[in-house]
Parts: C-alpha cells; structure tokens; sequence
C-alpha cells in the first residue's frame, strides 16, 4: 500500500519539506517541495505557529508518517545551532501529534543507507534521477527526501 510522508530537514529558521507518495518499492513520487521559514519577531509565538502549521499540514494532506532529519553534534554549538535545535524540536512535537514520526540522525544513514555517505547520495544527480518522479525536487531538498528513502530502507 502506497502511504504519503514527509520529510523535514530544519536548518536555522527554515524547514526544507518534502511530501511524497512511498511505495515499498520504487520511486519516491514527489507531490511537494515546500519551504517553511520561522516568522520574525517573538521566538515563542513564531513557534506557536509553526507547530500548528505543520500539525495541520499533515492532518489536511494526511500523511501517514513523518521522518525528521535529527540533531547533530557539533564541535561548537552557535546560536544559530541552538535556535535550529529548538525549531527541530518544535517540529518533532507538531509532527508526533498527529503522525507517526520518526528522526534519522544523518551519520546513521550514512553508514546503513549503502556502500557511500548520504552527501554522496544527496550531491548524485543521477541517482535522483532514478529514485524520485512527480513533482520537481529542488537540490537543497534533497537531504530531506533522502530521510524518506533512508526510513523506507530501515523499516
């Protein structure tokens, strides 16, 4: 049975989405490439709306599961860091409110996805050829479809 799911890849204040129909095997078919951005001004209430957005986004598309591209770690934590954090975590909370969900540390994918890294993947532009149809994907939406095919593998 086809489902629909979503990937989503947050990176400081922007969610890179990707909506897709996933079927046990084959093609992702892509049905969207969506950006989201944080609104400007009180962090709190700009977090308020965006879970309700995303919440509400899966519920009207009816997405059956969600796969979140998880935190890293990194050598020097910025604010920028921390913010995205926050926002990732905002995101994983409206998602699991309604949907199955799931976060996917990049590193993990690398070393069980194939014989090369996700960035390998990701930066292939033959391999997406193969591995999507439907609606245009961006490159810098890759990474989260990627998730897609990544959670697809592990199940």
């Amino acid at each position: 049975m086809v489902e629909r799911w979503l990937g989503l890849v947050v990176s400081g204040g922007k969610i890179a989405a990707v909506e897709a129909e996933v079927p046990s095997e084959g093609p992702l078919v892509v049905q969207a490439d969506l950006t989201w951005g944080l609104q400007k001004g009180d962090r709190p209430s700009a977090y308020c709306v965006m879970h309700r957005h995303i919440a509400d986004y899966i519920s009207e598309n009816r997405i059956a599961r969600v796969v979140v591209k998880a935190s890293a770690i990194s050598k020097s934590a910025t604010l920028a860091h921390l913010e995205a954090a926050e926002l990732r975590g905002v995101v994983l909370s409206a998602a699991a409110s309604v949907a199955k969900t799931v976060a996917l540390a990049k590193a993990n994918v690398s070393r069980t996805f194939g014989e090369r890294k996700a960035d390998e993947y990701i930066a292939d532009a033959s391999f997406w050829g193969a591995e999507v149809t439907g609606a245009n994907l961006r490159g810098g939406s890759r990474e989260a479809a990627f998730m897609l095919l990544a959670a697809r593998k592990s199940q």
